[in-house]
């Protein structure tokens, strides 16, 4: 349980950026709360788990934002654009992973990614609404549902 609730106010320290006493016993009161209805839930196996997904997640944010930055210069350039080269796109994507978790993590992904819109999750599959064909034909290449799937391997 410990393994799992200090990543969890690290994370919250780094992101939330608020010191004050009554914020910060706030924080760790949420951390808290998580774990306890995680434990409720006995939805994941072990903690052990989550440390090694944890390591592995580091991996794959560092390669999302890239993706996320990438993809916010592409938006950029056709909303800067005079002629607004757009061709939206709803496509369905076979997710390869079938844990629910490593699913929300690729639709979120996908919602991350300026251009493109996790609109359904429903059995493995994803509904997505892209901006661009390009962007639609990326999501069908499967790099980022490959990524994904890479977490959960041991």
């Amino acid at each position: 349980m410990l393994a799992l609730f200090i990543p969890l106010v690290a994370a919250w320290l780094l992101w939330s950026g608020i010191y004050k006493p009554l914020l910060l016993g706030l924080g760790i009161l949420s951390c808290a709360l998580t774990i306890y209805v995680k434990q409720r839930m006995d939805y994941f196996e072990t903690d052990l788990y989550a440390l090694r997904f944890g390591r592995r997640l580091f991996g794959y944010w560092l390669w999302l934002a890239k993706e996320i930055v990438k993809s916010s210069l592409d938006v950029a350039r056709i909303v800067l654009s005079p002629s607004l080269p757009i061709s939206p796109k709803v496509v369905k994507i076979e997710a390869s992973c079938e844990h629910p978790v490593d699913q929300a993590i690729l639709a979120n992904s996908i919602t991350l990614t300026p251009g493109t819109l996790a609109l359904d999750v429903y059995k493995g599959e994803i509904t997505v609404h892209a901006l661009t064909q390009a962007g639609a034909d990326e999501l069908e290449r499967g790099e980022m549902d490959r990524r994904v799937l890479a977490l959960r391997d041991v």
